[in-house]
């Protein structure tokens, strides 16, 4: 079996930076890195800050889920509750509380991480923090702004979730992921 611990050979070290753009959710920089055999090479990145998804789930085993539009792919995609860690001092379950609430009008009693996972090392900075929330209840939910205003939330059986990442109709690697791992951790794993 591999050895995940194990570090590599080369010291990748950073010996120049620059910044591209900083705008309000992404901030793009130009690293040149050293590299294996020496020399240097230049790497795109784009800073973006950390976030959470909330695999709620009812009493009933369902799920809830939201289809949100994503300009970017141009389509409307079904999605776990989500959202950026930007507030100041707020820990990740924290921030996952408050995107239950705004996103879906569920709060939870339970909560227990799942996973975390880095969605597109080769480019990107985000690292995303995965819970299961159980216990749900119903509040007020705010009011919404922009996409989330159109935002569409369902409950589904969690094992159609499943059949629906595997078959690709639930395609953000973000809910692959957390679904997937939520299904091995309610098996016990």
């Amino acid at each position: 079996m591999a050895d995940f611990g194990a570090p590599g050979s080369h010291d990748y070290r950073t010996v120049a930076s620059r910044e591209v753009f900083d705008g309000r959710i992404v901030r793009l920089r130009v690293d040149t890195l050293t590299m294996p055999g020496g020399g240097t090479a230049q790497r795109e990145i784009c800073g973006h800050d950390d976030a959470v998804a909330v695999i709620a789930l009812d009493d009933a085993d369902q799920i809830t889920l939201v289809r949100q539009y994503r300009h970017a792919v141009g389509e409307r995609l079904w999605e776990l509750p989500a959202g950026l860690c930007d507030v100041e001092g707020e820990q990740p379950v924290e921030t996952a509380q408050r995107e239950l609430v705004e996103e879906t009008g569920l709060e939870a009693r339970f909560w227990e991480p799942v996973i975390s996972i880095v969605p597109s090392p080769g480019f990107c900075t985000e690292r995303v923090h995965v819970f299961l929330a159980r216990e749900l209840s119903e509040v007020d939910r705010p009011e919404a702004h922009h996409e989330e205003a159109d935002m569409e939330v369902t409950r589904i059986p969690f094992t159609d979730a499943v059949d629906a990442v595997l078959d690709g109709r639930i395609v953000n690697g973000i809910a692959v992921a957390g679904i997937l791992a939520a299904r091995a951790t309610l098996a016990g794993r």
